[in-house]
């Protein structure tokens, strides 16, 4: 059978060490353009790269270390929060880590890891789901609207550890969001992504003046693109 096709046409840069932003109305491929990143699912058509290299050439596990995620709703496994930081980190048999040390990382304290993971907040839930990634020393960190379920406070929070990660480490990171003043507080660069096609890149401040020379653009940012 033959399925949708959501992502239509795609022609994304993402600058190694900055933060990208990727908006678009509901159901634009927003979340499907993170999956395909690091092939949660496969592209039928085109490529994918990593620092030069066709993601299709690289073992899905080794991708998944180098290209970390981190999803809407935290799913933490493991009895305690230690084994949930460690989980991809032991499944993969990759290096030891301290978990301590990862949730000192995401503003967490450390003696938390003796702790339930269920027994947390949703935000502590979401940075441990952060550290846990970080676990593998990623290159890249994908967020898929990572603050869409949290409360206010717990919203700046991940939005503080986004960019203490990117400032502190240079970490890569590609973030989908349907919030504009979020846009404005975190991200460097901007990707619209309207009906599976990419309508192009702009730095944070050029996209959200709505002056730019793209019409979809300038309808989105005025609200008028739902």
């Amino acid at each position: 059978m033959d399925g949708a096709e959501i992502l239509k046409g795609i022609d994304v840069r993402v600058p190694e060490g900055e933060i990208t932003c990727v908006v678009g109305p509901s159901g634009a491929g927003k979340s499907t353009l993170l999956r395909a990143v690091n092939r949660l699912i496969e592209p039928t058509e085109g490529e994918v790269y990593l620092a030069g290299t066709p993601t299709s050439e690289i073992d899905p596990l080794e991708l998944r270390r180098r290209i970390g995620m981190v999803f809407q709703l935290p799913a933490l496994f493991g009895e305690t929060v230690e084994d949930a930081v460690l989980y991809g980190l032991r499944l993969r048999g990759g290096k030891k880590a301290d978990a301590g040390e990862l949730l000192e990382k995401v503003g967490l304290d450390p003696s938390l890891k003796e702790r339930d993971p269920q027994d947390l907040s949703v935000g502590q839930q979401q940075r441990v789901s952060v550290a846990r990634a970080l676990a593998l020393d990623p290159e890249v960190l994908l967020m898929d609207e990572p603050t869409s379920s949290l409360d206010e406070a717990a919203r700046r929070r991940v939005e503080d550890l986004t960019q203490e990660l990117n400032e502190r480490s240079g970490l890569t990171i590609l973030l989908v969001s349907h919030d504009l003043s979020q846009v404005e507080r975190v991200a460097d660069r901007v990707v619209l992504l309207v009906e599976g096609r990419s309508e192009g890149e702009w730095g944070k401040e050029e996209f959200l003046s709505g002056k730019v020379d793209n019409e979809k653009a300038k309808r989105f940012v005025h609200g008028e693109l739902e």
